[in-house]
């Protein structure tokens, strides 16, 4: 737990002064100030909250993270976006990434985009990278990103414990042959001395009893503990879940299975059917503010199952400019 939450308060109590009066002299609360400089996200949790997001058309488009510094009055220091096993690195991404000031994500998809959100889920199986089959795409990137030479997040494969991937079980992908195709990947990028190339595995809240411990890299495969989760609220199958439901029992088992890892809730979001939106993201920020070892949380700003955004309605935006300020980023 941060030491201090939303207020940094004096608690040695050195004495207690009555006046004439009957009153009791006190050390007022002090606002937090976040410094205006970042720790890397592989690095311990700093004493501030890191404020992250994902927009629709990634960091080529600027006016889309530029909405959000405006709604909230906070520019993002984490820009995470998403790309499939056929994209080129993306270098051009990165800059733009590095040049507003953040860190760059990239959730690297083992999949191929065929359009209007279909995929080709058989085009790059975890079985065929473990036999080396992309070997030389794998290379590429390697290269292309020690070359760039800037702190770069490769987020590979991510939430293998749903059942929506191809790189799940429910997709014919059991968690050994998962962990066997991330530390391919890895090695092969340590064999590039890719030391700038961090690593964040990033399991969805579970959907079952399965320990998250079985999608597990290894302690030398991971630099940074990510985890998943939506407040669907009322979406059919679904209900209206608080920010500690949500993440409480995940960020446990995390904290069970790599104590000296930072975590980042990788993706997050909120639909407003079902409950105030706004009251929930005041309880979400204050609740990350609070947990013992997370660094940060990645907003999705999507409209896609559900409208996820921070313009949902006016509210939502408001809201996520208090909490923000209240957590002393702004």
């Amino acid at each position: 737990m941060r030491s201090v939450g939303r207020w940094t308060v004096l608690t040695v109590v050195v004495g207690v002064i009555v006046t004439s009066m009957g009153a009791v002299g006190a050390c007022a609360a002090e606002p937090r100030q976040c410094p205006p400089t970042i720790s890397p996200l592989y690095g311990p949790a700093g004493s501030c909250l890191r404020f992250g997001i994902t927009t629709p058309s990634g960091p080529l488009e600027p006016a889309e993270v530029a909405g959000v510094t405006a709604l909230t009055g906070v520019s993002p220091t984490i820009n995470m976006f998403f790309e499939d096993f056929t994209a080129i690195p993306p270098i051009a991404a990165l800059n733009a990434v590095i040049g507003a000031g953040a860190e760059p994500i990239v959730t690297w998809e083992p999949w191929r985009h065929v359009g209007d959100g279909t995929y080709d889920r058989a085009a790059f199986s975890m079985s065929s990278i473990v036999a080396g089959t992309h070997d030389d795409y794998l290379y590429r990137w390697a290269d292309e990103l020690v070359a760039w030479g800037s702190t770069v997040y490769l987020r590979f494969a991510h939430e293998p414990n749903g059942d929506w991937y191809p790189w799940s079980p429910a997709g014919g992908t059991p968690p050994e042959l998962y962990v066997a195709a991330w530390r391919h990947v890895h090695d092969l990028f340590a064999s590039k001395n890719a030391v700038n190339v961090k690593w964040v595995w990033a399991p969805n809240v579970p959907i079952s009893d399965a320990p998250l411990s079985r999608w597990y890299p290894g302690a030398d495969y991971v630099d940074v503990l990510g985890v998943d989760g939506y407040n669907w609220g009322s979406v059919p199958g679904h209900r209206w879940t608080s920010p500690n439901d949500l993440f409480g029992p995940s960020l446990d088992q995390l904290r069970e299975l790599a104590p000296d890892k930072p975590i980042l809730v990788t993706e997050i979001g909120c639909a407003e059917a079902g409950g105030s939106k706004a009251d929930w993201i005041a309880d979400l920020v204050d609740y990350l503010d609070e947990a013992d070892g997370v660094t940060g949380f990645v907003w999705f700003d999507h409209d896609k199952e559900a409208d996820w955004g921070l313009t949902s309605s006016p509210e939502a935006g408001q809201a996520m400019a208090r909490a923000l300020e209240e957590v002393g980023l702004r």
